[in-house]
């Protein structure tokens, strides 16, 4: 299945990649969302994963996006208390 999430500045990929590597501190981004899976107890694999159900893929990716959304809005208020 395709992605349909598109990014808004496609440019940010490589960035977004390295943040959501940061917040599950993974040596890669590629294999982050396997650390995220294996944190959060589920079997997720390498390849087809249709048995996964809809709790526990929401697991992993609750725990990517929910992360990386903490670590921008971090980020955000950090550089407005800079400028002021």
């Amino acid at each position: 299945m395709a992605r349909r999430n598109k990014i808004l500045v496609p440019e940010a990929r490589s960035g977004l990649d390295a943040l959501k590597a940061k917040v599950v501190q993974s040596a890669s981004p590629e294999n982050a969302k396997f650390e995220a899976a294996e944190e959060v107890g589920v079997p997720l694999k390498k390849g087809y994963n249709g048995k996964l159900t809809s709790e526990q893929a929401g697991k992993v990716g609750g725990r990517l996006g929910g992360s990386m959304v903490r670590e921008l809005v971090k980020m955000a208020q950090e550089n407005l208390s800079k400028r002021q």
